[in-house]
């Protein structure tokens, strides 16, 4: 059974990086793709980014592109968002999800991770 556990969010200033990670257990990432979504206070959740089980990225958030980069590491089970030039305005929750089916079409999810939190301000 996969499941999913985040880490690296934080406080940073506007301007600055994070880089979260996503591991899994239960399944190796190169059968399964992972999504980050994260989800603002008192807003819906939005699709950020996604790596599908053979390796191929997109960054499903228009406003991200050219400063959040997903990857990932098969040895260590890991999907990475690296977040650069970070605004106010994502601030929030960011999860880790499973991905049915293919990243560049709508996104069908499975297993959540729990979440973690991002905050960014001066």
């Amino acid at each position: 059974q996969l499941q999913l556990a985040e880490s690296g969010g934080g406080s940073v200033q506007p301007g600055g990086s994070l880089r979260l990670s996503c591991t899994a257990s239960g399944l190796s990432l190169d059968r399964v793709g992972i999504g980050w979504f994260r989800q603002a206070p008192g807003k819906e959740r939005e699709e950020v980014s996604c790596i599908s089980s053979s390796g191929s990225t997109i960054n499903r958030a228009d406003s991200v592109k050219g400063r959040f980069t997903i990857s990932r590491d098969i040895a260590k089970n890991t999907v990475y968002l690296q977040m650069n030039s970070l605004r106010p305005e994502e601030a929030g929750i960011y999860y880790c999800a499973e991905v049915y089916g293919s990243c560049f079409q709508e996104l069908h999810v499975g297993t959540w991770g729990q979440g973690t939190q991002v905050t960014v301000s001066s």
